[in-house]
């Protein structure tokens, strides 16, 4: 059965540590600590007050200062690693953790969870292939020597790199080792943690790369595991569930996220507050517990996605200067049929396309797969479709040989209607108003993610408002735009009276418009 030394690098909260600590070796898991030497030498005394005479706690043999995007964190991390191994020799994995990092699973749930793998959770992708870095330098990190602290000494940092590469000064990346890049929260096998040990010994030219390297926590132990383990025995992800905002800044868990935390497919989270003194108790109580059932949803990142993204109104794409003064065309009608029910909207639009010989695209802004004439790839992807909106609209007018079409959009899209509202051309609106219950909300909330089957019911239950008020305000703010041509039929309104709000969206006859709006099940989910 699996044992667990957690390898804590902290450097804060010595009662939070102390807590932790107690917390983690309750079901009989192992500790090994290294506070920064950076740190207040009272915190450090505290703690090990505390701890030092626990049989399942030892500390690093050696403090260092630690430093963001240096060795330092590395050389933290082997101490501690070291004095794990030697001390608890029964320890079958060693999990890296930091002082924010809190249990979200039992011991029990945990130990049989790594029963079950054989393998190492480490991310480790290509250095030099994957997209994990997303901006900044990439492979300045490895051939150019990094000796100073860039948030610290930043001009001097920067200096040190413009005069290594005027003068030619790289360095070749090791010939035998393939440089990975991933989190540094990982979970290792006993006989990785001493292979990686025992190959340091015999390699002290690795040590000496890494040293220099650039934030070399996300590459030192990504590279090592590639090279010393097969590939069918690592596992690329972390088992510490983190998220990370816009801004790359992690994002911090308060005390009304316990449930979320719980129902995520992982078995630690960081970073939780230091204020959310309810949610450590509660997860502090938590790991020690035996018999907890879990349902694992996963839904986390999503859902984060999705609430932090309501009220930033703004415009998703700036227009491109070939487009600024483009038109569809003075003489053109562009009719937006407006709905968020999908399946209604298609409805509506194939009984036009078939009374009016309109021609009728759907969702060409939403759906990647919308049966789209060759444009030249100007088509092939919903990003190209966004960026090039008005050129590809003038196209589909040309190709369809016509001065009238019809697309649906989703009123999400209010950058693409304010857009195409302020064109020369006329554009006319026709917004549907539908009713949504509460199967129709869980029913969206799994399409797009927000939700899955193994999704508890109270956890729906907390999310249903805040989706159907989404709803409500996107409705708003199309209403608030105060769009020129722009009616409504609506799910409640009889066929007659809708009939009037087409009549006057297609310039059609009173007699046209009723036969589209008593389409048979037009609203039926």
């Amino acid at each position: 059965m699996a044992n667990i030394a957690f390898i804590l690098l902290c450097h804060k909260d010595p009662d939070a540590i102390i807590r932790q600590a107690l917390s983690l070796t309750a079901v009989g898991d192992y500790i090994s600590i290294h506070f920064d030497a950076r740190a207040d030498a009272a915190a450090y005394r505290a703690i090990t007050s505390a701890l030092s005479d626990h049989p399942n706690v030892v500390f690093a043999k050696k403090r260092i200062k630690c430093g963001w995007g240096e060795w330092s964190l590395v050389q933290a991390t082997l101490y501690a690693v070291e004095a794990a191994v030697e001390a608890f020799p029964r320890a079958t994995h060693f999990y890296m953790l930091s002082g924010d990092c809190q249990a979200i699973k039992t011991a029990e749930y945990a130990h049989g969870y790594l029963d079950r793998f054989e393998a190492d959770f480490i991310e480790s992708f290509d250095f030099f292939a994957s997209d994990w870095i997303k901006t900044g330098m990439k492979e300045e990190r490895l051939i150019y020597r990094h000796f100073l602290n860039e948030r610290n000494n930043k001009w001097l940092f920067y200096k040190s790199l413009e005069l290594q590469r005027r003068f030619g000064l790289s360095r070749k990346v090791p010939e035998d080792l393939e440089i990975q890049i991933g989190s540094q929260w990982w979970c290792l096998r006993r006989r990785t943690v001493e292979a990686i040990l025992d190959f340091l010994r015999q390699r002290p030219d690795v040590k000496r790369f890494f040293r220099t390297t650039w934030i070399p926590d996300e590459t030192f132990f990504q590279t090592l595991v590639r090279h010393l383990v097969p590939e069918k025995e690592i596992e690329c992800r972390t088992l510490t569930f983190l998220m990370f905002s816009d801004y790359g800044m992690p994002v911090t868990f308060y005390n009304d996220h316990f449930d979320l935390l719980l129902s995520q497919d992982f078995l630690f989270a960081r970073k939780i507050s230091p204020e959310a003194l309810e949610l450590k108790e509660r997860l502090g109580s938590l790991y020690s517990a035996r018999g907890v059932q879990f349902e694992i949803s996963n839904e986390g990142r999503s859902l984060y996605k999705f609430l932090t993204g309501k009220g930033r109104i703004g415009r998703r794409f700036a227009p491109r200067f070939w487009e600024t003064e483009s038109t569809l065309g003075r003489e053109r009608e562009l009719l937006i049929v407006v709905c968020k029910k999908w399946h209604v909207a298609k409805r509506l639009v194939a009984r036009i396309r078939q009374l009016t010989n309109v021609p009728c695209i759907e969702y060409l802004f939403n759906e990647e797969h919308t049966d789209l004439p060759d444009m030249g790839g100007i088509q092939s992807t919903l990003g190209k479709r966004h960026r090039h909106r008005r050129s590809l609209m003038r196209m589909l007018f040309d190709y369809f040989e016509t001065d009238r079409m019809v697309i649906c959009m989703d009123p999400g899209n209010l950058d693409l209607l304010e857009d195409f509202c302020r064109d020369r051309a006329t554009t006319r609106l026709l917004e549907i108003e539908c009713g949504f219950t509460d199967e129709y909300l869980i029913g969206h909330a799994m399409r797009v993610g927000l939700a899955g089957d193994r999704t508890p019911r109270e956890t729906l239950e907390r999310l249903l408002p805040t989706i159907r008020n989404d709803m409500v305000h996107e409705s708003d703010r199309i209403r608030d735009s105060e769009f020129e041509n722009h009616v409504r039929i609506r799910e409640s309104d009889s066929a007659d009276v809708n009939a009037i709000a087409l009549s006057e969206f297609l310039s059609i006859s009173t007699e046209q418009a009723q036969d589209i709006a008593r389409t048979d099940h037009l609203f039926a989910d």
